[in-house]
């Protein structure tokens, strides 16, 4: 669980700066490519970390989409130019949340 630690902390950290990177709202976002840029960056180093939880940890866990949060994190990699902006969003308000409370509950 010490490296789990780590990687939690950084997803918490991750997940805090996006936040503060979206604070000015949906529109806000969708007109600035250094905010998008800022997030999507975020959310791939965020997924990377969640990879690197131990099994056991996720197993406990199962309320969270960790093969989504793969999958996401691997388009975001690798079809970059894929990418739907109004889809990231709609991550940031439906599914980070939960992701948050997870990571939060399990760190303290």
């Amino acid at each position: 669980m010490k490296e789990d630690k780590l990687y939690l902390i950084h997803v918490r950290e991750c997940i805090a700066r996006i936040e503060r990177y979206v604070a000015g709202g949906r529109t806000a976002f969708l007109e600035s490519t250094l905010v998008q840029d800022a997030v999507l960056r975020n959310l791939q180093t965020m997924a990377e970390s969640t990879q690197r939880l131990s099994e056991d940890f996720k197993t406990k866990r199962p309320e969270v989409d960790w093969r989504g949060i793969s999958g996401f994190r691997n388009i975001l990699v690798h079809d970059y130019l894929g990418v739907d902006i109004d889809r990231v969003w709609s991550i940031l308000e439906r599914q980070l949340p939960g992701l948050k409370r997870v990571i939060e509950e399990t760190l303290r």
